[in-house]
């Protein structure tokens, strides 16, 4: 098994920047891609960014350019954030998909923008 801990959530003003961090522990060898979702009061969990262990990134449309995903080592994860805005609020979920095809996630960390 893969457990996973966020860390760097927080409030901030719209147009201020946060990194989120997710440290992974256990089977950590057959991780193969590690990405960030989120979800919004009411909403459905989206997909924010992902990462696969060759470095091929993807981003949700709404977060493009704003946003930037990067694997510091073979166990984190890290997401910078910039030019946040209100509807980036959010609980933000660390995932890692692993060789067997089942996925793991954190707990979560909050994030508030406030307008």
């Amino acid at each position: 098994q893969v457990q996973l801990v966020e860390s760097g959530g927080g409030l901030v003003q719209t147009g201020g920047s946060l990194r989120l961090s997710c440290v992974a522990s256990g089977k950590i060898f057959s991780i193969n891609a590690m990405g960030w979702y989120r979800q919004a009061p009411g909403k459905q969990r989206e997909l924010v960014a992902g990462i696969t262990n060759g470095g091929r990134t993807n981003y949700a449309d709404s977060v493009k350019g704003r946003f930037t995903i990067s694997r510091d080592n073979a166990n984190t994860v890290s997401l910078q954030m910039n030019s946040l805005k209100p509807e980036d609020t959010a609980v933000y979920y660390c995932n890692a998909g692993v060789t067997s095809g089942v996925d793991y996630g954190g707990k979560g960390t909050l994030v508030t923008v406030s307008p």
